[in-house]
């Protein structure tokens, strides 16, 4: 039996054996090289960025195009609505989802720019408990009426330990510890202390971290957002608009929203706005290369500027296969 063949996820185990892991800054090429890989191992790809996983923003967000798409099979992709707080468990639970029915057999391919569901993925999270709807609400409605300060405050009384670890304007964070807190009896931290297990197989997984040069992703971060705008990102802000989401939800802070939003409203130009997304993503995209510079392992390899890639890509593909 091939190594393709085998490459499934382990039932009893609970991980995926065989996984490619791609991370990367934003504009990196990352998805272009999973794809890559995908067609030549017979693999699926799925998505491990937060923001790709929203509906709404196909093109703001970055998402494989239909051609793509077509090519090999693409998974947690737009199927969020942005009404929804999507997390890393989320997330995570998602991929089980993926296991339980057999979707990974063929070799995954993780491909993505957020840091903590590669972390969870390969080192387990915290369970948290599920959080009833009505619960979720009331501490939102209770941060738009008392906002953050205050609610830091009665966090500080009910959970000073978890209170201590946040900032007082740290909203999300806030409202989260609450939220468990309620739903649980708990505190997030004792949730917190119980890591769960990989979902991966470590010692067969294949891990991968694209080291970008700087200027050349400058130059690709400002080509990108100017051929987003040609494709219908101002659509999508429009469209997105018109649901009337609560503006701390996280697919309201994908950047291009608030930036095109205030253009649309009047409070700036259109090429003001437009020089302040590319200025967010480059900041974005230093800030994710930062990260994975220092928090990934020394089991992940670099591929940086300079390098054979096809070379190295190659000698991956043989020992995958």
């Amino acid at each position: 039996m091939s190594g393709i063949e085998n490459s499934g996820a382990d039932a009893g185990e609970g991980r995926v054996k065989n996984a490619i892991l791609i991370a990367g800054p934003t504009a990196s090429g990352k998805s272009a090289l999973a794809l890559d890989l995908a067609e030549r191992t017979g693999g699926v790809i799925v998505n491990t960025d937060s923001m790709q996983g929203y509906s709404v923003l196909d093109v703001l967000t970055a998402r494989p195009e239909a051609a793509e798409l077509a090519r090999v099979p693409h998974f947690l992709y737009g199927h969020v609505h942005p009404g929804s707080a999507y997390s890393t468990g989320a997330w995570l639970r998602d991929v089980m989802k993926l296991i339980d029915e057999g979707t990974l057999s063929r070799r995954p391919i993780f491909v993505g720019g957020t840091g903590l569901y590669f972390r969870a993925l390969a080192e387990g999270i915290s369970e948290m408990p599920d959080i009833p709807q009505r619960i979720r609400d009331r501490w939102r409605h209770e941060l738009k009426e008392q906002g953050a300060v205050k609610l830091h405050a009665l966090l500080l009384r009910e959970d000073s330990r978890a209170a201590m670890q946040l900032k007082p304007t740290d909203s999300q964070r806030i409202v989260r510890a609450l939220e468990v807190l309620d739903a649980s009896g708990r505190s997030i931290l004792d949730w917190q202390a119980a890591r769960g297990r990989p979902l991966i197989d470590r010692q067969t997984a294949r891990f991968l971290v694209i080291e970008s040069d700087r200027a050349a992703l400058v130059d690709r971060i400002e080509r990108r957002f100017d051929q987003m705008l040609e494709k219908g990102a101002l659509e999508e802000v429009r469209q997105l608009a018109a649901l009337r989401l609560d503006p701390d939800l996280p697919a309201m802070k994908a950047i291009g929203v608030r930036e095109l939003q205030a253009a649309m409203a009047g409070q700036s130009s259109f090429p003001e706005a437009i020089e302040r997304a590319k200025i967010a993503t480059r900041q974005y995209a230093k800030r994710q290369a930062t990260w994975f510079r220092h928090q990934l392992g020394p089991e992940w390899q670099r591929l940086c500027p300079g390098d054979d890639l096809e070379t190295k890509i190659s000698t991956l593909v043989a020992n995958a296969t």
